[in-house]
C-alpha cells in the first residue's frame, strides 16, 4: 500500500460508479420484466445447473434511523412486519426454485439491509430454515451477515454461529461519540470491542468492520482517535467508505447539518490518514475501500489474482450467478441483471399475483459483456491483457478501444497506469492507480455521461 499525499488525491478525485456491476444499476430499465428473469432462470437450470450460486437476502427493517444511510430501509419497531416479510420471502424463493430447481448449491450467502439483526433469533432461524429448504448451502461456504452492534449481544452471536453464519460485518462508522450523535447512531466503543471479542471466541472465519470518513463533526484529530481504536480492535477486514452527501436523493441525509460536514481538503486528509495508519498496522489494500490482514482469504485472493466483485463488494468467490431475494434486491443470472420492487406494497402485490417481484433490469449486449470483462479485470486484478480480451471476445483491442487507449495514456502521465514497454500489449494499474481504480475503470464505461456523475460518490 503506497503512501499518498492529499495533493495527489485532490488532483485525481472525481465522482464515479463503484462498479459492483457493469452496466451500473442506474442503467436498468422498466422494459425488463419478470418474464425476462424467468427465461434466464430456465436457461440457467438447464445449462449451468452444477455451478454454485451466490445468494443475497435483503432485510429492510431498522429500529432506528441513521442519518447518513442511503440504503433501502424501513424504520419500525413492530416485529409483526418482519413476520409478514418472511412469509413473502418464502413465496419469492419458491417462485425462483420452481424455475431453477429446488436444492441448487449455494456457496455464498449474504444477509444485508437495513439491519438483518433486526430479526430476532426465532425469525432468523425461520429464515435460514426456509433457505435450506429451497437451496443447498455447501459445506465450507461463505455465509455472512451485516450486524448493527446495538441489536446483538454475545448470546445472539452464539445463535448466529449455530445458524451457520461464518462471517460477520459490524457497522461501526466512527467511534467518536460526538460524530455518532450527529448521525443518530450512538454505540459505545466498549460495546463493539466486547462483541468482537465474543465473536473471536466463537471462531467465526472473518470479522469485518465498516468505517465512514467525511461524516459531520469529523476532523483529522477525532478520526485519528477512531483509527487508533480500529487498529486496537484489529478486525480481519475493514471497509472504509467515503460518505456521499446526496440529500436530494436520500431523504434521511436532510437531517445532517451541511455546515458540520468536513471540508473537501479535510475529507481527503482523513483518507490519507487512514491509508497511512492501516499500512503501518500491516493491512493489505485489497482494492478501493477494502483492506484485510495478510492471512485473510481476501488478501490471499488479491495476491493470487483471484479476486472477484459483486454487489456486496470484493469477494473470493468465483463470478457466479447471484440470486437476490427481498425488496429492492439486485441479482445477476447469465447476461441479465434484475432488481426487485423497491416498496413493500409493490413487492407484496407482485407475489400475491404469483409472479416474481421484478421492477426493472437489463439484458446485456455483447458490448456490455465485453466492457464488463475489461472493467472487472481492472477492478479485481489491476491489469489488462489485450490478447486475452481478443481471444475471449473476438475483437481487435486497439481498434475497438482506440479512444479509451488515448485517455489511458493521459492516466499514465498521472501515474495511475503503466503500459508494457516496447509495444507490449498489456496494461497494469500502479499502486496509486489501485487506490483510484474506479477512475481507471471509468475510461471503459460507455454509458457514463459527464452529466450523470453527480449520481455517484467521490472516487476518493
Amino acid at each position: 500500500m503506497t503512501a499518498v499525499g492529499t495533493d495527489v488525491l485532490q488532483r485525481l478525485d472525481a465522482q464515479g460508479p463503484r462498479y459492483t456491476s457493469y452496466p451500473t444499476a442506474d442503467r436498468f430499465n422498466e422494459d425488463f420484466t419478470a418474464d425476462d428473469l424467468v427465461r434466464a432462470l430456465r436457461i440457467r437450470a438447464g445449462a449451468h445447473r452444477s455451478q454454485p450460486l451466490s445468494l443475497y437476502v435483503h432485510v429492510p427493517f431498522c429500529a432506528s434511523l441513521c442519518y447518513y444511510c442511503a440504503c433501502n430501509k424501513i424504520i419500525t419497531r413492530h416485529h409483526d412486519k418482519a413476520t409478514e416479510y418472511l412469509s413473502h420471502l418464502e413465496l419469492e424463493a419458491s417462485l425462483v426454485t420452481a424455475e431453477l430447481g429446488i436444492g441448487r448449491i449455494v456457496s455464498q450467502l449474504h444477509l444485508g439491509g437495513g439491519s438483518p439483526t433486526f430479526l430476532n433469533d426465532r425469525e432468523l432461524a425461520t429464515l435460514m430454515t426456509m433457505l435450506r429448504r429451497q437451496f443447498t448451502l455447501a459445506p465450507g461456504g461463505e455465509y455472512s451477515i451485516e450486524i448493527d452492534p446495538r441489536t446483538v449481544d454475545a448470546n445472539r452471536l452464539e445463535t448466529l454461529a449455530a445458524l451457520g453464519f461464518s462471517r460477520l460485518s459490524f457497522g461501526v462508522q466512527d467511534f467518536d461519540p460526538d460524530v455518532q450523535r450527529a448521525v443518530h447512531r450512538v454505540q459505545p466503543a466498549a460495546q463493539v470491542f466486547d462483541l468482537v471479542r465474543a465473536a473471536r471466541a466463537l471462531n467465526f472465519d472473518s470479522i469485518n468492520v465498516d468505517l465512514i470518513y467525511g461524516l459531520p463533526r469529523q476532523n483529522t484529530t477525532t478520526f485519528a482517535r477512531t483509527l487508533e481504536q480500529l487498529v486496537e480492535l484489529r478486525p480481519d477486514r475493514i471497509a472504509l467508505y467515503g460518505y456521499a452527501h446526496l440529500p436530494e436523493r436520500f431523504k434521511p441525509q436532510r437531517r445532517i447539518v451541511p455546515q458540520e460536514l468536513p471540508l473537501p481538503e479535510t475529507r481527503l486528509a482523513m483518507l490519507a490518514q487512514a491509508l497511512s495508519v492501516l499500512r503501518e498496522a500491516g493491512y493489505v489494500h485489497v482494492g478501493m475501500d477494502h483492506f484485510a490482514l495478510p492471512d485473510d482469504t481476501l488478501a490471499i485472493a488479491r495476491r493470487q489474482q483471484r479476486l472477484h466483485r459483486n454487489f456486496q463488494g470484493y469477494s473470493t468467490q468465483p463470478d457466479c450467478d447471484l440470486i437476490a431475494l427481498g425488496v429492492s434486491a439486485i441479482g445477476k443470472i447469465g447476461g441479465i441483471y434484475s432488481q426487485n420492487a423497491k416498496t413493500l406494497d409493490d413487492y407484496y402485490g407482485a407475489l400475491a399475483q404469483g409472479r416474481l417481484p421484478v421492477a426493472r433490469g437489463l439484458v446485456m449486449t455483447e458490448d456490455d459483456q465485453l466492457r464488463r470483462s475489461v472493467i472487472m479485470s481492472l477492478m479485481c486484478r489491476g491489469e489488462l491483457d489485450f490478447a486475452a480480451v481478443e481471444r475471449q471476445h473476438g475483437i481487435d483491442f486497439e481498434r475497438y478501444f482506440a479512444d479509451e487507449l488515448q485517455t489511458l495514456r493521459t492516466l499514465e502521465l498521472d501515474g495511475l497506469v503503466r503500459f508494457a514497454p516496447n509495444g507490449g500489449r498489456t496494461l497494469a494499474v500502479t499502486e496509486l492507480g489501485w487506490l483510484l481504480v474506479r477512475a481507471v475503470a471509468m475510461v471503459f464505461d460507455r454509458h457514463l455521461k459527464r452529466g450523470q456523475r453527480e449520481r455517484f460518490s467521490q472516487v476518493a
